[in-house]
């Protein structure tokens, strides 16, 4: 692996996204949504099976890591706390203190880098780490990062959605 990129699907369109994807030279994608689907029309994009074949399509490789998702507990701990602050998922910048501790401790307790990127094989070079959240700062995906940055010593990028001008 040369370099780990993070996507999440609020605020791109379909075009940009997959763009997006291509432009940072993406060829492994790793799901880590517990839920495949994304609710709204704007993007049924990103839901399971168009997600699978555009990136089919693009010569992308799609893995899904179920086990990178957060517990549902967790989960709903932080809509808890989101609530509490008067902040949509959407909305949401940065993950509670709690969630990142909790995430790291069930989440990441077993986690290994290594095996991660041998799973992918030798050809991955750009892995993007997908969810939904517009932030990394606001999901999950931005721990995975942080551990695969430290322990493999990679480089990481987020991918955002250019504003639309």
């Amino acid at each position: 692996m040369h370099k780990i990129v993070t996507i999440g699907v609020y605020g791109f369109d379909e075009r940009g996204f997959f763009a997006a994807l291509q432009r940072v030279g993406v060829d492994a994608f790793c799901d880590i949504r517990r839920r495949r689907g994304v609710r709204g029309r704007d993007y049924a994009f990103a839901n399971r099976a168009r997600l699978e074949a555009r990136l089919a399509e693009l010569g992308i490789r799609y893995f899904h890591r179920i086990e990178l998702a957060p517990s549902n507990a967790l989960r709903q701990m932080q809509y808890a706390i989101d609530a509490a602050a008067h902040v949509s998922k959407r909305q949401r910048q940065v993950l509670s203190p709690a969630f990142a501790d909790g995430y790291r401790q069930e989440g990441l307790a077993t986690f290994d880098s290594h095996q991660f990127a041998a799973d992918l094989g030798p050809e991955a070079r750009v892995v993007a780490l997908f969810c939904v959240e517009t932030e990394a700062a606001a999901c999950h995906r931005s721990l995975v990062a942080e551990r695969l940055a430290q322990e493999l010593h990679l480089p990481v990028e987020h991918l955002l959605p250019t504003p639309a001008g």
